[in-house]
């Protein structure tokens, strides 16, 4: 400024300090928001009206700021206090009385200055309440950290202990900032995330590929162990094998299509494992009692098994032109050596020994669930089609009489296999081939074998129910027969069998031939003119020299095992060919001709093998006659001792049952002259049905599997040998190989 208002400048630096060296208390009323320059402004309006108050008045004012500005916390440290000299020059009480009537204010400078102090006053208030919402929810990021930390590291100790070294250390300590910032390292397994998610750790990974590594080591030995246990061969066959059906048709089918009172039974296909080549269309129609769900209406006979033979709707010339045939068995009857995978599983004092133990083991459901995917799995169409290329042109199905019924205490699966029959006939229908139809099971086990059904003893006409189980028998071959004589059948049902095997040893021989007549009157007032089978029950073919006259059109039927014979499993090599070139042809030529025996016969069954060590050959869990390890109640059965050829050294079953692969070539020529020496010898009567087609692991019993290896033909009518040639005498053979 000019003029007389100009101030020694000595004297104003002397008053900054003065300002400068207050007590802080002084300084922190002056500044506090209770106390603000502006705000005595309000009330004082002029710095006149200041310096006019009583000094009692003033003093009074004094004492009640001080005590205020006591009750009042301090600012913020963070907040710094105003200029001393701007609040020197601003604060009216820093200033002399001779200062203030000296430096007269203007209004304009007092609205400036008034402004400015409001202003000042607001801004410590705001910024201490932004501060304190800033350290507010800085206090509720820091607890949620530590929460998520905490929670954290309880996650990691509850589910990756240390390890065996340092297992007994329960805790981890992990720093707190890098808790909070969610950068805690993991040692493998799962790592809990704050989201909530999981990660997987690398030691998880490691943990994992070493797994799959191990399968990938452990799967192959343990099927080559188990081909091992079960024989160590492969047959080409598995109740098991393959995915499981895609059942297409179902897609353009309405479940509401479907009645209440046939959803979820047999006649729901939508319950079906399997609904490939079968007519899911709902229907209730039956024939004899028995459904035809399932079955296409339309049907062609014109097919041709191969150009050897005549097409289904041509004759057949029996008698002179022969069957040449394979059983498709172990299916619909389950026979544990065909299928031992069902067996296998359960330990020998569980007593799982047939299809009524393992039935009754499982349950309904369950047996239900296992043997429906057995049937869909085990024998499918392209069996059918193999069995044509093969050069057969008969197949005889084994099923049993639960696929129609089953009686109270059965735990047998009623009437799912039913469908599966059927769907056979079809199949054979396709590819030109011809049915025998095979009924191997009866009420109460017509022999007590284990392919009966149930093992033990006897219960058709015999024991308590025998009676019974017999009328239940005949009652069936009334379904049976009065389906089957529906037109589609004529001519694609070629032969039709009474029962398998009657172990007519056992059984009273006038009782049985009573049945099979009374059956077989059942079958022809039924309508069908097919060709009867009745087994020979082991009495020998020389025994039914006029048995049945009064029955036409029917064959006997005969199946010849050296193997199950204890008197003929040890003949060497060249007399086992020689027996079946010279024995059996001559009971078949005696047994054929009328005036000699009973009349048309043929072989049911056969195989090549030349032991009986096939895996559950002998049922479930026994030995062999080849080994000497099959002891029974029955003296006339039992074998103790081991009956391979005599002085062939130790007998085992070792190289019976290897891969075919390691068989010699001089052996693998022996098995391929016995096949084609027992068909040449069969043929000399109606013709014959190899057992059977395929196996799971015993390739001596299956067609298929001995086709592949190479020692049985690859058309059954291309042979190299006949009985009318010499036999060698495989002097290079080693009788126990």
């Amino acid at each position: 400024m000019a003029g007389p208002h100009k101030r020694d400048t000595k004297q104003d630096n002397e008053q900054t300090v003065r300002s400068h060296t207050r007590p802080r208390r002084e300084r922190v009323e002056q500044d506090s928001p209770h106390n603000s320059p502006g705000k005595r402004r309000s009330k004082n309006n002029s710095p006149e009206k200041c310096d006019k108050e009583a000094p009692d008045r003033r003093e009074r004012r004094e004492r009640r700021e001080k005590r205020v500005s006591r009750e009042t916390p301090d600012p913020s440290p963070r907040h710094k206090l105003p200029n001393p000299e701007r609040r020197r020059r601003h604060d009216p009480s820093s200033y002399t009385s001779s200062e203030r009537s000296s430096n007269p204010l203007s209004l304009d400078s007092l609205a400036k200055l008034d402004a400015y102090n409001e202003k000042q006053s607001r801004r410590p208030q705001e910024k201490e309440r932004l501060l304190a919402a800033k350290e507010k929810d800085r206090g509720h990021e820091r607890r949620h950290k530590e929460k998520v930390a905490s929670g954290r590291i309880l996650k990691e100790k509850s589910r990756h202990r240390r390890n065996a070294e340092h297992d007994r250390e329960k805790r981890r300590v992990i720093s707190g900032p890098l808790a909070e910032e969610g950068n805690v390292r993991k040692r493998g397994g799962y790592i809990a995330e704050e989201n909530g998610k999981k990660r997987l750790g690398r030691k998880f990974w490691f943990f994992v590929v070493g797994v799959v590594l191990l399968l990938v080591i452990l799967i192959p030995v343990g099927v080559y162990a188990s081909k091992k246990t079960g024989g160590g061969q492969d047959s080409g066959g598995a109740s098991d094998d393959g995915p499981d059906p895609a059942n297409e048709n179902l897609k353009g089918v309405d479940e509401n299509d479907i009645p209440a009172t046939a959803k979820n039974t047999y006649l729901d296909p939508f319950t079906w494992y399997d609904t490939t080549d079968f007519n899911v269309t709902y229907t209730d129609e039956t024939v004899g009692g028995l459904p035809v769900m399932g079955l296409s209406w339309a049907w062609d006979d014109e097919t041709q098994a191969n150009e050897n033979v005549p097409p289904l709707n041509k004759k057949w010339a029996y008698g002179t032109m022969p069957i040449r045939g394979v059983n498709i068995g172990g299916w619909l009857s389950v026979e544990p050596f065909i299928t031992p995978s069902l067996f296998k599983s359960y330990k020998p004092n569980q007593g799982i020994i047939d299809e009524y133990t393992l039935t009754k083991e499982l349950g309904p459901q369950k047996a239900a669930k296992t043997l429906e995917k057995h049937y869909a799995m085990f024998i499918q169409e392209e069996d059918f089609k193999q069995i044509q290329e093969a050069g057969f042109d008969h197949v005889r199905i084994s099923y049993a009489y639960w696929a129609v019924t089953t009686y109270p205490g059965d735990p047998y699966v009623p009437k799912i296999s039913w469908r599966y029959l059927l769907r056979a006939i079809e199949y054979c229908r396709k590819y030109g081939l011809r049915v025998n139809l095979d009924l191997h099971a009866l009420p109460g086990s017509q022999n007590g074998w284990n392919h009966s059904g149930r093992q033990g003893a006897i219960g058709w006409l015999n024991g308590t129910d025998g009676d019974l189980n017999a009328q239940r028998s005949l009652d069936i071959h009334t379904q049976l027969s009065t389906f089957f004589a529906q037109p589609r059948y004529k001519n694609v049902i070629a032969i039709y069998g009474l029962a398998n095997e009657p172990k007519m040893i056992a059984l009273p021989t006038p009782a049985v031939l009573d049945w099979e007549t009374k059956a077989a009157a059942i079958v022809r007032k039924s309508g069908m003119q097919q060709y009867l089978v009745v087994g020979d029950g082991f009495l020998g073919l020389s025994k039914w020299k006029g048995q049945l006259s009064g029955v036409q059109n029917v064959i006997l039927d005969v199946h010849q095992y050296t193997i199950f014979n204890k008197n003929q499993i040890n003949f060497p090599h060249q007399k086992k060919i020689q027996y079946a070139c010279q024995g059996w042809t001559d009971q078949m030529k005696q047994s054929n001709n009328i005036a000699t025996g009973f009349g048309p016969t043929i072989c049911g069954e056969w195989s090549q093998a030349d032991t009986d060590c096939a895996l559950f050959l002998n049922n479930v869990n026994t030995g062999s006659r080849w080994e000497g390890t099959l002891p029974t109640s029955d003296p006339t059965t039992s074998v103790t001792t081991p009956h391979c050829p005599p002085n062939s050294g130790t007998c085992s079953c070792d190289k019976a049952n290897a891969d075919p692969g390691t068989y010699s070539d001089e052996y693998k020529q022996w098995l391929m002259m016995y096949a084609e020496a027992q068909m040449s010898s069969f043929e000399t009567g109606w013709g014959w049905f190899y057992w059977t087609w395929v196996t799971e692991s015993a390739v001596q019993w299956s067609w298929k599997a001995g086709m592949a290896a190479g020692i049985l033909p690859k058309k059954t009518w291309q042979r190299d040998f006949n009985c009318t040639a010499d036999v060698p005498d495989f002097a290079d053979l080693p009788e126990t190989y």
